[in-house]
């Protein structure tokens, strides 16, 4: 469930040692060759745009600032340094929205006229008792005299639901209307309408089903859509995270005229029936990519590593379009 089963180790490693898309060039160096604080698990990326920082925010770690999103930097998309949390403490109303919920999972960030809007889910593992919530930014540095994180409560909850409310990922219609797509396991992948300015559930929007894979334990998850020559391209990742080398993540993706749907693979199988092109996937001692995010012409994702004894990383893959069809490169 983009779920960070291992982050204890990122605190080991590390003393050891949204997105909306943005223009800017993108870097030449492969995943392999990243350097500085890579650990993050649900890469939310923004990419800057030429001369700005680029920044991550990713699934928080409950032995570091009370389970927050965490932050990461780079001047350049190759080396990244650690930069932060979003709250020292989480809000208080969400331990009684989530009983037990410790490390925020999988954020999303979007801008929308100035401001930067940050989705998150907070759960507990195995469980669909869970909550999306979102905050308010002017900027996304933590070193920038202006940050601050302006709690907004909860965008959606999946208690007493059929379906799993986490993964957030925001996309704008051709008509600039917001819509959030989410879900992980249990009836599959969700889209549900938002509305600006607030950022919140519009008005009497109900989730309608984007994805699913029509078989038990229906291991789909972490949805991201991307408008793209006219079309609206469905990232999602599929089977099992979290599980170090013995994971078997990948990503797949689908593609539809509305972003709606109905959303169908490369031959023509529809997501809603259990179709989905693959993207990436295991390659040797890099195993299990998936939790994606997009930013510019940049795929974010984490992996396990077998040089790392099967902790997770970063992973930064160029997309590049074929015949209407996304491929990674990841050198």
């Amino acid at each position: 469930m983009r779920l960070a089963a291992v982050l204890a180790a990122v605190v080991v490693l590390v003393l050891a040692g949204c997105a909306a898309p943005a223009a800017g060039p993108a870097p030449k160096a492969s995943a392999a060759e990243l350097t500085g604080d890579f650990f993050t698990h649900d890469p939310a990326l923004v990419k800057g745009e030429a001369g700005e920082p680029w920044f991550i925010y990713s699934t928080g770690n409950g032995q570091v600032a009370d389970g927050n999103i965490q932050v990461r930097r780079s001047d350049d998309g190759v080396d990244w340094g650690y930069a932060g949390e979003v709250w020292q403490e989480k809000p208080a109303w969400l331990s009684a929205a989530v009983p037990g919920v410790d490390n925020l999972w999988a954020p999303e960030l979007y801008e929308h006229d100035g401001t930067w809007y940050l989705y998150y889910s907070a759960s507990t593992f195995g469980k669909n008792l869970s909550v999306i919530a979102l905050a308010t930014n002017s900027t996304l540095d933590p070193g920038d005299p202006a940050y601050e994180w302006v709690d907004r409560g909860q965008v959606i909850s999946s208690r007493g639901e059929r379906f799993n409310a986490i993964d957030p990922g925001i996309a704008e219609d051709h008509n600039g209307r917001p819509w959030m797509s989410f879900g992980s396991f249990w009836t599959g992948l969700q889209l549900v309408e938002l509305e600006w300015p607030t950022g919140l559930r519009a008005d009497a929007a109900e989730p309608l089903a984007i994805a699913d894979r029509k078989a038990p334990p229906n291991a789909i998850e972490a949805p991201y859509i991307l408008p793209h020559g006219g079309k609206y391209y469905l990232f999602f990742s599929r089977d099992f995270c979290c599980q170090g080398l013995d994971s078997t993540y990948n990503i797949a993706v689908g593609r539809a005229d509305s972003i709606t749907g109905p959303y169908v693979d490369a031959e023509g199988r529809e997501l809603l029936d259990g179709g989905g092109t693959p993207l990436l996937a295991s390659d040797g001692g890099r195993v299990g990519p998936g939790g994606q995010s997009v930013s510019g012409n940049t795929l974010a994702f984490h992996y396990y590593a077998e040089d790392l004894d099967g902790a997770f990383r970063l992973g930064l893959a160029e997309l590049e379009w074929t015949d209407g069809w996304p491929a990674a490169r990841w050198d």
